[in-house]
């Protein structure tokens, strides 16, 4: 097999003014569909309840509606993609996952056995938390964690976020024009681990905080971890395809 890498999208890229945002969904599966080339990729994505949200305007804020969110816009969210990826001769398929699986052996083995099998056959796994019943996650967005474990269990060395900023900097770039990206990252403070999370979109419910746990989660057991920008994907591109490091952040030793 090729090697497994592990995209994981959110929906401060996938979601815009309350929709979904087509235009950037299409872009990453025409890079998804580059990368196939070269990899077995497996794809965490968020999105769901930005997904209901354009069918069915309920309060996201409020839990119970925000698991109907998701269970409207998880079918919707999985054809747009399937229609995407028909066009590049891809299948693609539904994996939702539970946090307890992480801690079941017989579960993550049979999870593993049948997502090993749909990467023999050239299909893109697309992963979701079970937002339905995942009352944790809605509350504290864990799909950047979660993505963590499906690299450190599936995958064999990295995990791709991609997100709405274009790596991590030592200083907020929004409020500090000073602030300077940081290309690598080998080790994470406690104190950055638990730093306030601090979402810009509103359907995101992360942050960087989720996003440096997920590589914290990944560097003990000396996986790497790329951070890059979801809006221009030049640079996850440049530094997956052509193995050049230009802008975005690796974690890893």
């Amino acid at each position: 097999m090729k090697k497994i890498i592990v995209l994981k999208v959110g929906s401060a890229v996938l979601s815009e003014n309350g929709n979904l945002a087509l235009d950037r969904l299409k872009n990453l599966v025409d890079f998804i569909a580059e990368l196939q080339k070269i990899y077995h990729v497996i794809l965490v994505s968020s999105g769901a309840v930005a997904s209901g949200y354009t069918l069915l305007k309920l309060d996201k804020k409020i839990v119970a509606k925000k698991q109907a969110l998701a269970s409207i816009g998880q079918p919707l969210l999985m054809e747009t993609y399937r229609k995407h990826f028909e066009v590049h001769n891809i299948l693609s398929s539904q994996v939702l996952i539970e946090a307890s699986l992480f801690s079941d052996d017989t579960r993550l083995n049979h999870a593993k056995d049948a997502i090993f099998e749909l990467l023999r056959n050239n299909v893109v796994p697309i992963i979701n938390e079970n937002d339905v019943t995942a009352i944790e996650e809605l509350v504290f967005g864990d799909n950047d964690q979660l993505s963590a474990h499906v690299t450190k269990h599936f995958g064999n060395e990295l995990l791709v976020i991609l997100t709405d900023i274009d790596g991590y900097y030592d200083d907020n770039p929004k409020t500090n024009p000073k602030a300077l990206l940081q290309k690598n990252i080998s080790n994470i403070s406690q104190d950055e681990l638990e730093a306030e999370h601090s979402a810009n979109n509103e359907f995101a419910t992360g942050g960087i905080v989720t996003k440096l746990k997920a590589a914290s989660i990944l560097l003990e057991v000396n996986k790497k971890m790329f951070l890059a920008s979801g809006f221009d994907l030049s640079d996850a591109r440049s530094f997956l395809i052509d193995g050049i490091h230009t802008k975005g952040t690796l974690f890893g030793k």
